[in-house]
């Protein structure tokens, strides 16, 4: 039951006992803002420049009805409250050509999570989350770990590492959920009051409260339906990231196979073209298959499938400048432009493309019919990364809509666009994966991927960042998230050995997703393939498989809203119970410890409370103490709850992870 009360300008709002607002002329709950906006983008990173030529406190509360009007000067905010069962929805009408900031309480231990993807922390109090999508890799953070000694490099802090699917989305561990409806760029300031200010006013304000974080998933998915899910062929094993050909293709695959491998698919992101570039191996942006390289593509295709491996693409909304498809594009009219109507270029690494308008109708009907239905679903082609999505220009000439206004939508439209092929191709079968996303990409995007990690095991973006970036989505709403194993990003001293590769490979065996990826320097880096890793490929690649009945359970969860990776503290909700930032639980069964450090044979392990049994080894355990755990190559810290209705599968799994080190 929500408690309005206001007693001399003060106004409260509370759930129970929780406090989800407060307001007084002191410290006003909004304040109208004037403010200048420039900005420069460079590769999809976006750099802000904000001038502010007017403040204005709305201190003054009128109350009208179920309406209250917050005021200042000639400016004022009009907030209209529906209660809802577990808190209250607060409409916002603002003035047009205003920036909004907004102040609501926080208690001094507080901890609060998510804002969509934030890669450095789980804990976001004392951090400042900025609400706009762009590129995650910094050119200059690449730069310094290629001059400096690996001893030298200092990881990088959170406010220097932005994010492919921000999220104006906040969990705290007093149970509180704050979500703001709003397109708008933005900024989150985590202090000693939680600030949040937007260019536009939002929609809406919802504040609501739960005695469980699951209580809180699920709330947000009944506001925002999850529609997230893998086909069945997917929990088969892993799907091999490979490039080079048909035949390189076809050969490895079935070595694999021989192996004794579970192998579920192959993706192949080159099947459109290499671009070789400075930067390693890239894709040739021309969505049409390469004869050249790829030569008799569906009759190979066709090939895999009889052996019971699905062939993945990829495709972006982007065309390389001069390739066919972009000169047809631009012919028609189909790709953004600048205010003198010329195709406004994209840059990636050393070369430029057209971005595909997909505010224009008869643009997306063409990506659906001709680049999706004909060019790759005809082929039999199975499934697709959809990258990229965070590079709209704000200062471009779209079909129809502000750009400005558009920017943080545009992964939505995109996740929307292959939805809706899938849909209309009739095939239940087929998937897609993203990496960059804002609130409702989960109504559309079958799985998200964290996006390109280094191929290291530094915090700010090798393999360690992938766990808190999954938590704070999962928080935000997307509950099926997985990582490129070994990572993307390579670049001269930036690769990865043997080790890393299967370090990585153990914590995906552990996700709702088995994906390999090349690396931008195939040649530099190992593979799953690699004689010191191929062991353990084949037994990591079993236990996937073989935890296939639970993995089916994690997916009926994550449609209801519950992240299949979830922190340590997520029972306890409590983040002072929390012992290990990158520990989690995978579904409600299984607690899984990845090792983040190179040359470890041995881990600290705290099981959370309850009674526990060691993956590989059946010993029991007592939850709510530490232990020294063994973690050779290939075995994981992995245990699940006594009891579990998950037991046999369970034991059979563990049984077959038998390596000698």
């Amino acid at each position: 039951m929500i408690r309005s009360e206001l007693q001399n300008g003060v106004w409260t709002l509370r759930l129970g006992e929780l406090l989800l607002l407060e307001h007084s002329p002191q410290r006003p709950f909004a304040t109208a803002l004037r403010r200048e906006k420039r900005y420069a983008a460079n590769r999809g990173t976006v750099k802000e420049t904000v001038t502010e030529s007017q403040q204005t406190p709305l201190t003054e509360i009128t109350p009208e009805g179920e309406t209250v009007i917050l005021s200042g000067g000639e400016r004022s905010l009009r907030l209209r409250l529906t209660e809802r069962p577990d808190g209250v929805a607060i409409a916002m009408t603002g003035e047009p050509g205003w920036a909004y900031e907004f102040c609501l309480p926080a208690e001094p231990d507080e901890a609060v999570f998510g804002g969509g993807e934030q890669y450095r922390q789980v804990n976001l109090r004392g951090e400042t989350v900025v609400n706009l999508v762009s590129e995650h890799i910094k050119a200059a953070t690449v730069i310094q770990k290629a001059v400096l000694p690996r001893q030298l490099y200092r990881e990088k802090p959170h406010a220097q590492i932005g994010s492919y699917a921000p999220m104006p989305v906040f969990v705290t561990d007093r149970g509180r959920m704050i979500r703001f409806d709003t397109d708008s760029d933005g900024i989150s300031v985590l202090g000693d009051c939680f600030r949040f200010t937007f260019d536009a006013c939002p929609r809406a304000l919802y504040l609501s409260g739960a005695d469980s974080y699951e209580a809180l998933c699920r709330s947000l998915a009944r506001d925002i339906p999850n529609r997230q899910y893998l086909p069945d062929w997917c929990l088969e094993g892993m799907i091999l990231g490979v490039q080079g050909g048909t035949q390189t293709v076809l050969d490895k695959a079935f070595a694999m196979l021989e192996s004794g491998a579970k192998i579920s698919a192959v993706w192949c992101q080159d099947w459109c073209g290499e671009n070789r570039t400075p930067m390693g191996k890239q894709v040739w942006w021309n969505w049409e298959v390469s004869e050249s390289l790829y030569p008799g593509l569906k009759e190979a295709i066709a090939r895999l499938r009889v052996r019971g491996v699905r062939f993945l693409a990829y495709i972006n909304p982007y065309l390389v400048k001069d390739s066919r498809l972009y000169n047809e594009c631009k012919d028609k009219g189909w790709l953004i432009t600048r205010q003198d109507g010329s195709v406004y270029h994209i840059k990636s690494t050393t070369f430029d493309a057209g971005m595909l308008d997909l505010t224009n109708p008869e643009t997306v009907r063409y990506v659906k019919d001709v680049l999706i239905r004909r060019n790759m679903l005809e082929l039999g082609i199975s499934g697709w990364m959809a990258d990229f999505g965070e590079y709209l220009p704000v200062d471009c000439v779209l079909h129809e809509g502000d750009p400005a206004q558009l920017h943080n939508l545009w992964p939505v439209l995109w996740a929307r666009l292959n939805r809706e092929a899938i849909q209309e191709a009739g095939a239940e079968d087929l998937m897609f994966f993203m990496r960059s996303g804002y609130p409702g990409v989960q109504s559309y995007a079958p799985i998200l991927w964290n996006g390109d990690q280094h191929t290291d095991w530094t915090r700010d973006y090798g393999m360690p960042c992938v766990m808190p970036a999954s938590f704070n989505l999962g928080f935000s709403g997307v509950s099926l998230v997985h990582s490129d194993i070994g990572g993307f990003f390579s670049f001269t001293k930036i690769h990865r050995d043997p080790e890393l590769f299967i370090r990585w490979m153990e914590m995906a065996c552990f996700s709702p997703l088995m994906r390999s990826h090349e690396s931008l320097r195939p040649w530099a880096n190992a593979q799953f393939d690699s004689p010191e890793v191929l062991p353990c490929t084949v037994k990591l690649t079993a236990v996937h498989a073989a935890l296939k009945p639970y993995l089916r359970r994690c997916l009926e969860q994550a449609r209801e809203g519950l992240p299949a990776l979830r922190p340590d503290f997520w029972y306890a909700m409590d983040y002072a119970a929390s012992r290990d930032p990158y520990s989690y639980f995978f579904g409600d069964e299984l607690y899984v410890c990845p090792v983040i450090q190179p040359g470890q044979k041995y881990r600290r392990v705290f099981l959370p409370e309850g009674s526990w049994v060691h993956l590989w080894t059946g010993r029991r355990l007592e939850g709510g103490r530490e232990y020294r755990v063994g973690c050779s190559l290939g075995k994981i810290p992995v245990f699940y709850r006594q009891g579990s209705a998950f037991a046999d599968v369970f034991k059979a799994a563990g049984r077959i992870c038998v390596i000698e080190n």
